[in-house]
């Protein structure tokens, strides 16, 4: 009953063509590149990657594939101070476990630093690039506004000599950190205000995971980025709008240096999700301050948190395809990912039994200590693979707590006193009577079974409109559920003063459930759908005991709260 195969290669995308893809084609067709069609996803090593990270990775793995291409994997680690191995492991896990594969195209911006350093002394050489002595926060203050030009650094006419020589000093750690940054010389009143002599070079004198003690000075993104897509030759570009005003300092770089090879820049708008943050300093936040258990804690937009609550990459592949590649950046409601993952699990995991909150019912015609095996079937809607499984029966049952009410409305069709109702693949039941504590809490209920309706068949003429699932008490196995729910119950919590306070307090409910015998050998990652209850995942991170993550609940019950205004 596995269901933990992620080996599958990435669905085919569908024939509906994004503008990108169209400029792409136009390029093929055109043989500009020659022809080739070369991407790059590159990750700042500077936490995990979360699913707007999976739009970008599934856009430039799934462009590259389709034109018989190559995406590079590039980590962008030219910030020491918040870079760690444990970021790059976790970004290559998360890319393979998508579906993607990156072959021998594995690259480090830290490796280009003997060559951007090179480039930089070009730029002073070519009078384009000074060292400048003022602080960044003095740099803001003096860039101007929009409708003002900004103030040129007193350092901004240093000779090439003199910059050369103080660069070099840099170099070779002599200055302090903040105390000096190599700039661009561009235009401070440029209408751009990041071609104000944007920062190129800073200080920072802390060891790299990568290259140790090496370097002292580290190159910022705008000059990183654009050279290492010029030194992989990459033939596309692509990021998302947040970047567009970048791409003028990347294009006065390239043709500033004159460099050989000329990609361009496209931008496409990154996914925005209701109900979440994609910040990875929030989400950094949320981790450093115990608001979530790490980086992989299930309620977590991360790849990480996803995989461990029981999402498959099929059913995030498919989301990214449904959502398409658009140049204005809109909401995504979460609930269109909800949909995505239990259409995809629907169609892949068995049912089984689990009752989560259990209400005793004993069935007094039962022979007492009699037991029987009742076949139940894995997949009732896919007779190709539909399968069995035994599940015992016996005299004392768990129902669900909600499945039982002593008096109930007029249309409600579970077990009430004197109400028939069909346990699933067993028999039919009477209500005949109940027990209460002292408080007058209904604690055990009395029934009454028929035993030609094995199997939970009818007889002809015979109308029974319910039917629940349950466990057998003698035989149920005791399991902690983890019934996850939104990490934050405002739609933009990203507009809320201070995000934090967003945080839906009933995100994770943790509950002792009884379920059937059958999940007592489940496999860390195995799916289920808990029949009437959801879908679940064995968690794969604790394994001295059984515990299972609620995925997705069966329907979307967000919406109906949202129309009764209780969120």
């Amino acid at each position: 009953m596995s269901t933990n195969d992620n080996t599958e290669t990435p669905d085919k995308p569908t024939e509906s063509v994004d503008f990108i893809r169209s400029i792409v084609a136009k390029d093929v067709a055109s043989n500009k590149h020659g022809g080739h069609v070369v991407t790059r996803f590159p990750p700042e090593p500077n936490g995990y990657l979360h699913i707007g990270h999976a739009k970008s990775i599934c856009l430039n793995f799934g462009i590259a594939a389709e034109n018989n291409g190559k995406c590079h994997l590039r980590f962008d680690d030219t910030d020491p101070t918040k870079e760690d191995v444990e970021y790059v492991e976790s970004i290559q896990h998360d890319v393979k476990w998508l579906g993607f594969d990156w072959g021998d195209n594995l690259f480090h911006a830290s490796d280009y630093f003997p060559r951007l350093y090179d480039f930089a002394v070009e730029l002073v050489k070519k009078g384009k690039a000074y060292v400048c002595d003022l602080s960044l926060e003095h740099m803001r203050m003096m860039r101007g506004t929009v409708k003002e030009p900004g103030q040129a650094s007193p350092n901004r006419d240093r000779s090439v000599a003199e910059n050369l020589d103080l660069f070099a000093r840099m170099r070779n750690g002599e200055f302090d950190e903040g105390s000096k940054t190599l700039r661009a010389k561009i235009d401070m009143a440029h209408p751009n205000m990041l071609m104000r002599d944007p920062p190129l070079y800073r200080i920072r004198k802390t060891p790299h995971y990568r290259q140790g003690d090496k370097w002292c000075i580290y190159p910022m993104y705008d000059f990183t980025h654009c050279l290492s897509d010029s030194l992989e030759d990459i033939t596309h570009s692509i990021c998302t709008l947040e970047f567009e005003n970048n791409r003028a300092v990347y294009d006065w770089v390239l043709d500033t240096l004159e460099t050989k090879a000329r990609p361009h820049q496209y931008e496409f708008a990154r996914l925005n999700l209701s109900h979440t943050v994609m910040s990875k300093r929030k989400l950094l936040q949320l981790v450093r301050e115990g608001l979530v258990d790490g980086w992989d804690d299930p309620r977590m937009p991360t790849i990480a948190g996803l995989r461990r609550r029981g999402v498959t990459p099929e059913a995030i592949r498919t989301f990214c395809e449904q959502i398409g590649v658009a140049k204005a950046n809109s909401m995504v409601d979460l609930v269109q990912l909800e949909f995505s993952i239990r259409d995809d699990l629907n169609r892949r995991v068995p049912r089984v039994m689990a009752v989560l909150r259990p209400l005793k019912v004993v069935i007094d015609n039962y022979p007492a200590g009699d037991g029987e095996d009742l076949e139940a079937t894995n997949y009732p809607d896919d007779p190709p693979k539909m399968g069995s499984r035994k599940v015992p029966f016996s005299k004392i049952l768990y129902i669900e707590e909600s499945d039982f009410m002593e008096d109930p409305p007029k249309k409600f069709f579970r077990l009430a006193p004197g109400q028939e109702v069909r346990l699933r693949w067993a028999y039919l039941i009477t209500c005949t009577h109940i027990v209460k504590d002292d408080s007058g809490k209904v604690i055990e209920v009395h029934c009454s079974y028929d035993p030609e309706t094995r199997g939970g068949n009818a007889p002809e003429g015979r109308k029974v409109k319910g039917t629940i699932h349950w466990v057998s008490a003698q035989h149920a196995v005791d399991a902690e559920i983890r019934l996850y729910d939104r990490l934050f119950s405002v739609a933009k919590p990203d507009a809320e003063e201070d995000f934090k306070k967003a945080i839906n307090p009933d995100s994770l409910e943790t509950i002792t459930a009884k379920v059937e015998r059958s999940l007592r050998d489940a496999k860390p990652g195995e799916r289920f759908q808990f029949e009437r209850q959801g879908y679940f995942c064995r968690d794969s991170e604790i394994t001295d005991r059984l515990v299972f993550n609620r995925t997705v609940a069966l329907r979307d019950s967000w919406a109906k709260m949202v129309k009764s205004g209780t969120t």
